[in-house]
């Protein structure tokens, strides 16, 4: 089979290998049709992970179809369409157990600390595959994971239908985001730099699209929200991004950062404690 290897930073080759493994007890085999490529793969490639050691097979947002099913696994059969949550925890400590495993103490991912999709079979954990309608393309449901990063944003955000969002960044995650958020009935603005992803986000109805190198961001949420901003998600992830985000946030605001900057955002705890904030 064709593996797509990351042998040192900016360099993937695509060599053969031999596919002879046999699906363990509550394992399966699945011929990978599609995956997505995330901008933590954009990290991995470029050698900014100290987290994943080399050569790595990338790709945790996939798409496959089930060719092979081991002992015990009564969920799946062979030909079913399915999508994998690439999130590999103990599944015995607290956060397991209390159902939170991409927070498990001993959390690993598929394509970043243990091989992934870039490759035309991978075995896997029948308990972390989920079928999907014949409807929607394997394309389409390679983008499940970043739709459930999305999905656990506004879970935890604890968005209510006709409350006022205001996303910063508009793109994978971002538009994943707006486009969750519409479904569950939010009013929604987004804001970006890049006058491209911004027209995704019209496509995708949202409710007031800015560029903020043009227009002004508070004034423009003022406008939105008159009566104050419910949720604000920052989908960009930088520190400076944080500041930004307590400034435009009105009293009782619930803010969620999703991001992996290591820098220090310099905030004062004030800010949160006058306005009652839910960081």
């Amino acid at each position: 089979m064709r593996v797509a290897k990351l042998t040192r930073p900016n360099t993937l080759e695509v060599v053969e290998e031999a596919f002879k493994q046999e699906p363990a007890k509550g394992q399966v085999v699945v011929k990978v049709q599609d995956v997505g490529i995330c901008g933590t793969d954009l990290h991995i490639f470029r050698g900014e992970r100290a987290d994943v050691q080399l050569p790595r097979v990338m790709g945790h947002e996939l798409s496959g179809v089930v060719t092979q099913i081991g002992e015990d696994v009564e969920t799946l059969k062979v030909g079913d369409r399915v999508v994998l949550d690439p999130v590999v925890s103990c599944g015995k400590c607290h956060m397991c157990t209390t159902g939170h495993p991409n927070v498990c103490r001993d959390v690993k991912c598929y394509g970043v600390q243990a091989d992934g999709g870039y490759k035309d079979y991978i075995v896997v954990d029948a308990n972390k595959l989920y079928v999907f309608p014949e409807k929607y393309s394997f394309v389409e449901a390679a983008l499940a994971e970043p739709f459930s990063i999305a999905a656990n944003i506004l879970e935890r955000a604890a968005l209510q239908k006709g409350e006022n969002v205001v996303i910063i960044g508009s793109g994978t995650i971002g538009l994943c985001t707006a486009q969750a958020a519409k479904g569950l009935g939010a009013r929604v603005l987004i804001t970006d730099v890049v006058d491209s992803k911004l027209e995704l986000a019209k496509q995708n109805e949202c409710d007031c699209v800015i560029n903020s190198t043009r227009e002004d961001l508070a004034q423009a949420v003022t406008t939105f929200a008159s009566d104050g901003v419910d949720v604000i998600i920052d989908c960009v992830g930088i520190a400076p991004l944080l500041k930004q985000c307590l400034n435009l946030a009105t009293p009782l605001t619930r803010i969620v950062v999703i991001g992996f900057d290591g820098k220090e955002a310099g905030i004062a705890p004030v800010e949160i404690t006058k306005r009652e904030l839910t960081l």
